[in-house]
């Protein structure tokens, strides 16, 4: 098994070009849209479906009018000014996300960077939603599943870098070694590892040294974000993006 890791979204372009058929792609954004999705599927949510634009998430509540929208721009919830005249029934925080709001419901998302990394693996031979609330379920499957290539494609901030998501693929990454998976790591896998080696013993301390973690603490009302997308395995479940495009949870 190959494992390879991107680290910044500069290189998202460049899987239009890539052979992604044998290949799972994990995507991680830590702070936060991929640890909103799988708190809300594990409260009861049907599915998500990202978008990688406001316009798209409109487009389809257009047609759809019973999704809800979520999302952010600038880290804090979409809003009216922004739409057209229509406020989003969310923002991107994953304490938002209650059994009582999204039980049974599509939620369309679209966020600065987690969606569009998302949309950027399609064509993979499988498409999964990281974060560290869930990490050891998707480690598992992957386990299981054996592929040729393993993909963590870290959503970064803006264009550049985001410290969390290379620690959750380097957590990954020592997951599978740890578990005698037969592994080749590429120097970003390698790199990633020896960040998550630094920083595992208190990973709520390396997220808020982190560009958005600095950004959330201070916002006083999204700052309990950064706590919460810290912690790990308290969601036993596998969120996989399938081929309509919209990501649910996968029973392995």
């Amino acid at each position: 098994m190959k494992i390879d890791v991107i680290l910044t979204p500069a290189d998202l372009p460049a899987l239009a070009q890539r052979d992604l058929q044998e290949t799972v792609c994990v995507v991680f954004d830590i702070l936060r849209a991929t640890s909103t999705f799988v708190t809300a599927l594990h409260n009861g949510a049907k599915a998500i479906i990202p978008a990688r634009e406001i316009a798209g998430a409109l487009a389809i509540r257009k047609n759809q009018p019973e999704v809800l929208l979520g999302g952010e721009r600038a880290g804090v919830k979409i809003r009216a000014a922004q739409t057209g005249g229509i406020d989003f029934d969310f923002g991107n925080s994953p304490r938002e996300y209650t059994p009582e709001k999204v039980r049974g419901k599509i939620i369309v998302s679209t966020t600065t960077n987690g969606t569009r990394a998302l949309r950027a693996c399609v064509g993979a031979q499988t498409i999964l939603a990281g974060s560290f609330l869930n990490l050891g379920a998707t480690a598992e499957f992957i386990k299981k599943l054996q592929p040729a290539e393993v993909l963590l494609v870290c959503a970064g901030t803006g264009e550049n870098r985001a410290d969390e998501d290379v620690l959750a693929a380097g957590a990954l990454c020592e997951f599978l070694a740890r578990e005698n998976v037969q592994t080749n790591f590429s120097d970003s896998a390698g790199a990633a590892r020896r960040d998550c080696t630094l920083a595992k013993s208190d990973l709520a301390a390396a997220f808020s040294v982190s560009q958005n973690g600095r950004r959330l603490l201070a916002i006083p009302e999204l700052r309990d974000d950064v706590a919460f997308c810290s912690q790990r395995d308290i969601f036993p479940l596998i969120a996989k993006m399938e081929a309509d495009g919209a990501i649910r949870v996968c029973q392995s």
